[in-house]
């Protein structure tokens, strides 16, 4: 395969100095004037240059993606349930009551008022 590619290569560098050479100036009878001369040679330089370009080229390898691999079998072995008793929490009973007061407010007089007593 490399040879093939050498062998198109030379033949395609072969044939493009082959046309240099034997080029010839343009002449008025070809009925372009030297900007379009300039064009079609500019134009026929990278056709060439493409040519040789994809012969020589080296193809790349298709991208092959694979699945990795599946993760061994996992083997789970079942415990006995385990029953436990719950601690049993001691539980503070508050015990509150209203309070009823009488307070003197200077400026104003006395005054009923109310409070939570927690024994």
């Amino acid at each position: 395969m490399k040879i093939f590619r050498l062998a198109s290569g030379t033949a395609a560098a072969l044939a493009l100095v082959t046309g240099l050479a034997a080029a010839q100036p343009a002449a008025a009878r070809d009925r372009l004037s030297p900007g379009a001369a300039v064009a079609l040679g500019a134009l026929g330089g990278l056709a060439v240059g493409a040519a040789v370009g994809a012969a020589v080229a080296q193809p790349q390898p298709p991208v092959v993606y694979r699945a990795p691999p599946p993760p061994p079998p996992v083997y789970v072995e079942e415990q006995a349930p385990v029953y436990y008793e719950r601690p049993v929490r001691e539980v503070y009973v508050e015990r509150c009551t209203t309070e009823r007061y009488r307070e003197w407010v200077p400026g104003w007089g006395w005054e009923h008022r109310s409070r939570r007593v927690c024994h």
